[in-house]
């Protein structure tokens, strides 16, 4: 642990002119008395590492002094990708491999350039998680990272959505984050399958999965090389969205429903009910057959346009949309 701040600590120096102890301190998560003490170990190990007294004082590097240490670790390589989703990272348990590879690259580069992780960071974030939603990080999830970081098979079990439990050896082959909730992407039985990890409620090696005599792993499997984890989400994600769309409705839109309705609904089939629909009548009103997930799910939807939809079936939904009408105008009457 001691021996990664310290290599740490020379890099932030090698890519600064000068550094506070508060700063270092800051940076290292540990106590300026911390640093203080490091550094005489690095001077005392012939790193050049100078401390300046006063007011505008602190730790240099003196003599031109240039580490080697910057090889970049595969797991740092992996989570300098990452870099851009720190919130994953850390979910994810890469932060420190994530911070160890920025200074290493940061180290390397020229002086004129060492400014730019924080220049882009100062003006570029990417906020996963979906608004009016607390973030909650899957307590599963470190550990499949690392069965996917490392090709290893786990063996989990599972809680399907009426809450009973299945046992499953999986090769997990990738991680998808949409919109705060992590997916794992997994081949099981020859078939890649989906499945939301913060329903995993264990995660664990095969019983076969253990070391062999030649320092071969049994536990690791061999990935399918034609296999594209983006292409394969958006495939699923896109055959989700169909499935769940089990029902139709037929409603009479305004002009201004018409440009809300994709704001009230699966916008993909809005837009794709709007683009089939006849043309509009003499009023402006155009009539769409509008694929929805459910009659009790449309209502909600739909009655967040107003004045502007008039339900023209199913029967029993035009029927709940005729009562809230009715009690809506006794509560302006």
């Amino acid at each position: 642990m001691r021996a990664a701040r310290l290599i740490k600590l020379v890099l932030l120096l090698q890519s600064r002119p000068m550094m506070t102890a508060a700063e270092l301190a800051r940076r290292l998560e540990v106590s300026e008395r911390t640093i203080a003490r490091d550094a005489l170990a690095l001077s005392e190990a012939g790193v050049p590492v100078y401390a300046e007294r006063g007011r505008t004082g602190g730790y240099r590097l003196i003599g031109g002094y240039h580490t080697r240490l910057t090889g970049l670790a595969r797991t740092e390589a992996e989570a300098l990708f990452l870099s851009g989703v720190p919130g994953a990272l850390r979910q994810m348990g890469l932060a420190d491999a994530a911070s160890a590879a920025r200074l290493k690259v940061s180290a390397a580069l020229l002086p004129a350039l060492r400014d730019a992780s924080t220049c882009a960071a100062q003006r570029f974030h990417l906020d996963a998680p979906g608004w009016y939603q607390e973030p909650v990080t899957p307590e599963l999830l470190p550990p499949l990272a690392d069965a996917v970081r490392s090709d290893r098979r786990a063996r989990v079990r599972y809680r399907r959505p009426d809450g009973s439990e299945v046992t499953r050896e999986l090769e997990p082959y990738g991680l998808v984050l949409k919109a705060g909730v992590w997916y794992l992407c997994a081949r099981t039985d020859g078939d890649f399958r989906v499945y939301r990890i913060d329903r995993f409620t264990a995660v664990a090696r095969p019983d076969d999965a253990v070391p062999h005599g030649d320092g071969r792993d049994g536990g690791r499997f061999v990935r399918d090389p034609g296999f594209d984890l983006a292409a394969f989400w958006e495939h699923q994600a896109a055959a989700f969205a169909r499935s769940i769309l089990r029902t139709e409705v037929e409603v009479r839109l305004s002009s201004a429903g018409a440009a809300a309705l994709p704001h009230a609904v699966d916008r993909a089939a809005a837009s794709a009910a709007l683009a089939a629909a006849a043309p509009a009548d003499a009023r402006g009103r155009v009539t769409v057959t509008l694929p929805v997930e459910s009659l009790d799910v449309a209502y909600g939807q739909l009655l967040a346009l107003g004045p502007e939809v008039e339900v023209l079936g199913p029967p029993a939904l035009r029927d709940r949309f005729a009562d809230a009408t009715a009690r809506a105008a006794g509560l302006y009457r």
